[in-house]
């Protein structure tokens, strides 16, 4: 509602990320750089790297230990078998205990990944007047709810398991591509007559058995990072709908209108299922491969173990050791192969995490051509607008005075034509819409309320929304006192109550409330958007009375209708509306971000 003369306006963007992978990194780095959990993040993240490393060295040791028990069962001496049972016990409790560390180290760094993420978006999000802009900059700010609560949850998912997964398997394959490496590195092939070592070769089969299985499915599954960014713009669509008809229910039951919108649902719903008919069916194509790959698994490493065993090179154990080995090298191999599906959400994710914040800090850029109005400072105790115009799409809204002096405790009222953009002029000077041209002098160091048609009141107690956004400065007293003066006495009793207080209250009571305000914060100036032109005459009456006594000193400029008691308001300033002539062009992020979405991650 309020707003400080001479506020600072939102710092200018150094620049704004792209759709590319590595300006998506470089979104991601900012942000977790810019974290105030960074070291708490890092700390947790190098006590999960270290518990990696130690389940490592106890896989090798597990490796080893395959050796002496299978040779055990090859020569069937019990003692040793039993011994062997012993040993395996201790190694398997002890990665036990590695293993559920691990997983709750990784759950923190989830945790905190996801805080430090959303906390960075809602910061970027509540900028001053960015919310707004973005709001009414195109498809991509309809519901950045989701960007900052699912997307950037599931980012922060998805982030943590892929990156410590990623970085297990590379552990792990180095310390055993050595143990396989060992195994086969003097074994020499005989064809034919002619001998031909191939040193490791072992470790070379796992390379190339693993390799043609991630370029496979890379082929097969790389279409999913599409269609994922395709499905989660359509369940936001269909989210957003839903939303929509939740809050506007009152006006469709009158209307009689759920027919209309149960179809509207249908069709959404619709885009939704065929999105992901679209994923499962690339899901099953992909799942030829990954399960194919699977079975072959269950005898390749015994296939490319058997020439070294037949040959006498290794015992029974020395096989299942070798077994052993080839499988963790290529499991650490494939890991791309088992990740694809999540790796694909994940780029999808990450791109529209990446599109919302680049598209909120392209906000304070849009439109850099075009003129802006200015906003000084005025030595005198005056509300002066010079040559002032409001570009809009539809054409320029100007004051019929060139220079116009307000000064204070004078009542004003602006009053145009339906359409001459009344609304917009008052977006203008609180500073939401700062695109026209010409100069709006405020008084210096001295406080704007700004009331809208419609008032916000945020959830909670009845104190806070009367007090908004100043909750707890305000006695008891003040606020009951606040309440009687606007004709609300109803609502002294219910001032701890928690409610959606706009939809308890009447349209006229909700105004009400928005008055009742001013008498708490007593600003030196108000600026009205057509908030009495549908208050009854009593509910009016009361409003403006707070202006005859409790606010006689504050100067009220009320945009609109001249109301029915125009006694109050001493002079009266036209406002023009200008088809012709230049206009802004509207410039919208969402269509054309998310067209770049859909590039980059076929590229």
């Amino acid at each position: 509602m309020t707003n400080q003369a001479g506020a600072n306006a939102a710092p200018k963007p150094a620049g704004a990320e792209g759709t590319s992978l590595r300006d998506q990194f470089d979104m991601m780095r900012h942000a977790f750089m810019a974290s105030p959990l960074l070291k708490t993040i890092l700390w947790l993240t190098a006590g999960s790297f270290a518990i990696i490393i130690a389940t490592a060295i106890g896989q090798i040791i597990l490796n080893r230990w395959n050796r002496p028990f299978f040779d055990a069962i090859e020569r069937r001496d019990l003692d040793a078998f039993f011994y062997q049972l012993l040993l395996f016990v201790f190694i398997a409790g002890g990665l036990l205990v590695l293993n559920v560390t691990q997983q709750w180290l990784n759950q923190m760094v989830r945790l905190r990944l996801r805080e430090g993420l959303t906390l960075d978006l809602i910061n970027e999000w509540m900028r001053p007047l960015r919310a707004f802009r973005l709001a009414n900059s195109g498809a991509m700010g309809i519901n950045p709810d989701q960007r900052m609560q699912e997307d950037a949850g599931h980012l922060a998912d998805l982030t943590t398991d892929l990156g410590f997964g990623l970085l297990q398997s590379s552990i792990l394959l180095t310390s055993f591509v050595s143990v396989l490496w060992a195994l086969s590195s003097g074994f020499v092939f005989h064809i034919g007559g002619y001998s031909l070592e191939i040193p490791g070769y072992m470790v070379w089969a796992a390379i190339l058995y693993a390799g043609s299985a991630s370029w496979l499915s890379w082929l097969v599954g790389r279409r999913l990072i599409v269609l994922n960014g395709d499905r989660y713009a359509r369940e936001a669509e269909l989210r957003f709908s839903l939303m929509h008809v939740s809050e506007h229910i009152d006006a469709i039951s009158l209307a009689g209108g759920e027919t209309g919108e149960r179809r509207r649902l249908e069709l959404d719903l619709a885009t939704v299922l065929r999105a992901m008919r679209n994923i499962y069916r690339a899901q099953i194509n992909l799942g030829w491969v990954q399960d194919g790959y699977g079975w072959v698994t269950v005898v390749a490493p015994i296939l490319v173990a058997a020439p070294v065993y037949f040959a006498g090179e290794i015992s029974f154990g020395g096989l299942m050791m070798a077994v052993g080995a080839f499988n963790q090298v290529h499991t650490s191999l494939k890991w791309f192969v088992a990740n694809i599906s999540a790796i694909a959400d994940w780029r999808a994710t990450l791109l529209r995490v990446a599109a919302f914040r680049r598209a909120m800090i392209m906000t304070d850029v849009l439109h850099d051509a075009e003129k802006r109005i200015e906003f000084v400072e005025n030595d005198t105790n005056k509300l002066t607008f010079d040559n002032l115009e409001v570009a809009s799409s539809s054409g320029r809204t100007r004051l019929s005075e060139p220079h116009i002096e307000i000064g204070a405790g004078q009542r004003v009222v602006i009053s145009g034509d339906p359409r001459a953009g009344k609304t917009l002029l008052f977006r203008a000077l609180a500073r939401l819409w700062p695109w026209g041209s010409g100069r709006v002098g405020l008084p210096a160091g001295e406080m704007v309320a700004f009331i809208p048609r419609s008032p916000y009141f945020p959830r909670g107690k009845l104190r806070d929304a009367l007090s908004y956004p100043r909750a707890g400065d305000f006695s008891d007293a003040s606020l009951v006192a606040a309440l009687s003066k606007v004709g609300l006495d109803q609502l002294t009793t219910l001032l701890d109550r928690e409610a959606r207080w706009e939809r308890e209250l009447s349209d006229d009571e909700q105004r009400s409330l928005a008055f009742a305000r001013l008498i708490l914060h007593r600003p030196r100036w108000v600026i009205i958007d057509e908030a009495l032109e549908t208050m009854d005459g009593e509910a009016m009456k009361l409003a403006l009375s707070i202006f005859e006594d409790d606010l006689r000193d504050t100067a009220v400029v009320k945009i609109g209708r001249t109301p029915r008691n125009g006694p109050l308001f001493s002079r009266v300033i036209h406002l023009v509306k200008e088809a012709e002539g230049p206009v802004l062009k509207p410039i919208h992020l969402g269509a054309s971000l998310h067209e770049k979405e859909l590039a980059a991650s076929a590229s």
